[in-house]
């Protein structure tokens, strides 16, 4: 009956697309300061014609919450709404670690004792905002100021096509159908009012209980006066009302305070000019866009949209990366159990769609170097380790997959042996083979990680650095 009311969240206007809102105005800054910078490895963005003090932007200030708001602050931060008591959303989703996970243990504990394992890696709740809904369709990563090249594009299509031929899926005309948007790692919701309401009901995290018990817990808090002054004085005498009304809250707390969006990272205050980067940081920006070695970009834009709007690392798609099973996942330990992604189990309606089993969201990198654990699983717990596998996965396999009983590598050993045919092995770096050069070094490896790191908000501009207009970048003409 929840889903009912989730309908006031398409009706409210997106903070996004009004004139007065901050984040739009950094996104315009963005888009003057690229324009024309087509290539990665073009000029850095001219800061001259800025009529405006950039940190103003980049900084902008806290607007006061709406009333709505600021009942959902109250409810995100209150643990006696879970079922022990000693959980709220805050609890898994940590605003000092840039609302992802609080620490370095794969999945968090919860349940009416605090002592169920999830099933996946907590992910951040920044920059979701403009999270398009789920939808299957064309490639549409190229609906954006930075368009992927020719030869990335010719890659990623041959790998929907090898994906789309697999063994126990009807063939489909078209190989650029790709999944895209939605919430949570498996996109199978699309609002951040359905997203705040799973977890709180989800037995096994928050487990809030029934709508009844729930909505008698907020007719007990100390701000009920405020959901009665905001929904009505009979709101608490509707349940399925009062829930969806206080999911509704959270949503609005998400979208209106700018923690969740802040855009005050270095490369934020680099694209205003009113950084530079050291020449680590510069290199690794140079191998995150190249298509033969980081090839990061390709996945994870960085150019603002068409719309003016900052990039937020992600072109919202799925991919099967095979990433390696966790076993510190308790889950894992039936060998039976597979976490399928897009196919289940967590969601259920795209389970005969078996050409995207073992696919999941590609996330943004804004505050990666922020996150104690990565992937869906959290298998791995620092970018070394990510960028490490990314680069060595296929030249390698035995550093991180195990052996079976005949002593053969099983690689991607988080699938069943019939979807692994999904895993991309066509785009760089996991176009590589035993014997075959890596894709980047390890000083590059180094390199993109510090750039990574300027993803991470909080960063305060130094009067002393240089503007970014006097860096120039490998081909550039000026």
């Amino acid at each position: 009956m929840r889903i009912a009311f989730f309908e006031r969240t398409q009706r409210m206007p997106s903070l996004s697309k009004t004139g007065s809102d901050p984040v739009l105005a950094v996104g315009m800054l963005c888009a003057v300061l690229w324009s024309g910078a087509g290539a990665a490895s073009g000029p850095v963005p001219d800061t001259q014609e800025l009529n405006r003090d950039p940190v103003a932007l980049i900084h902008p200030p806290q607007r006061p919450l709406s009333a709505m708001a600021e009942l959902g602050r109250k409810l995100f931060h209150d643990p006696r709404l879970s079922g022990s008591g000693r959980m709220s959303c805050a609890g898994c989703h940590d605003p000092e670690r840039a609302y992802g996970p609080p620490g370095a243990d794969a999945v968090m504990l919860g349940g009416p004792d605090l002592n169920t394992p999830g099933l996946r890696a907590v992910p951040s709740l920044r920059y979701l905002y403009r999270q398009p809904p789920f939808s299957i369709g064309p490639d549409a990563s190229g609906d954006n100021d930075q368009k992927p090249t020719l030869t990335q594009q010719a890659s990623r299509a041959a790998g929907r096509l090898r994906a789309l031929k697999s063994a126990d899926t009807p063939q489909v005309a078209a190989a650029n159908l790709v999944p895209q948007g939605g919430l949570f790692w498996d996109g199978r919701v699309d609002t951040l009012q359905q997203q705040a309401d799973g977890p709180m009901f989800n037995p096994i995290e928050m487990d809030a209980g029934d709508t009844t018990t729930f909505a008698a817990k907020l007719q007990g808090a100390d701000y009920a006066e405020g959901f009665r002054r905001l929904f009505g004085a009979g709101i608490f005498r509707k349940p399925d009302m009062a829930v969806s009304e206080a999911m509704f809250a959270i949503a609005r707390y998400e979208e209106e305070d700018q923690s969740f969006h802040p855009f005050s990272s270095k490369f934020d205050a680099w694209l205003a000019g009113r950084a530079h980067f050291t020449p680590a940081e510069l290199k690794g920006y140079q191998a995150f866009n190249d298509p033969k070695r980081g090839n990061c970009a390709a996945c994870h834009l960085d150019r603002p949209t068409r719309d003016r709007l900052p990039p937020l690392f992600t072109d919202f798609q799925y991919e099967a990366l095979g990433a390696p099973r966790n076993a510190a996942i308790p889950a894992n330990r039936d060998p039976a159990y597979f976490d399928l992604g897009v196919c289940g189990p967590a969601r259920t309606d795209m389970q005969g769609q078996t050409q995207y089993c073992g696919m999941f969201l590609t996330p943004s990198l804004r505050n990666a170097a922020m996150r104690p654990v990565f992937f869906h699983n959290g298998v791995f717990h620092s970018l070394h380790e990510v960028l490490d596998w990314y680069v060595n996965r296929d030249l390698d396999p035995a550093r991180f997959y195990p052996r079976d009983a005949d002593g053969r590598t099983v690689a991607y050993d988080d699938l069943p042996e019939n979807y692994r045919v999904n895993v991309d092995k066509t785009d760089a770096p996991f176009d590589r083979h035993p014997g075959d050069a890596p894709a980047l070094s390890p000083a590059e490896m180094d390199d993109i990680i510090a750039f990574l790191k300027t993803l991470s908000d909080g960063y305060t501009p130094k009067p002393e650095h240089a503007p970014a207009s006097t860096q120039k970048v490998a081909g550039s003409k000026r």
